[in-house]
């Protein structure tokens, strides 16, 4: 599974951003996807994650500005990031799973990067 992530950048405190993913390779049975981030010096922290049958996970901290949603047909994860702060400047890294819950043995894209300018 290979995993292409697009849509970081450099955007003021307040503004909006759209991530992307998409899915090719051996995608049959993908469950979970989402996003997962880390920050300069941090440890990388769960975003959001959505599962095939639609069930969604969000971190505290993003919750209430973060939208997580998912094209199955296209095998797609997006990200849509509102009201983004400076403390969401990070590189977000797009992940999958077959199963229920993304670990670090499940699939990983490359990062890209968002910052965030106060």
């Amino acid at each position: 599974v290979q995993l292409q992530a697009s849509g970081g950048g450099l955007v003021q405190a307040g503004g909006s951003l759209r991530l992307s993913c998409a899915a090719s390779g051996s995608i049959f049975r993908l469950n979970a996807m989402g996003w997962y981030r880390r920050a300069p010096g941090k440890q990388r922290e769960l975003v959001a994650t959505i599962t095939s049958g639609g069930s969604t996970v969000y971190a505290d901290s993003v919750k209430g500005r973060f939208t997580i949603s998912r094209d199955n047909a296209k095998n797609a994860v997006y990200l849509q990031m509102n009201s983004l702060k400076p403390e969401d400047t990070a590189v977000y890294y797009c992940a999958a799973a077959r199963g229920a819950i993304i670990t670090s043995t499940g699939y990983w894209g490359q990062g890209t990067q968002v910052t965030v300018s106060s």
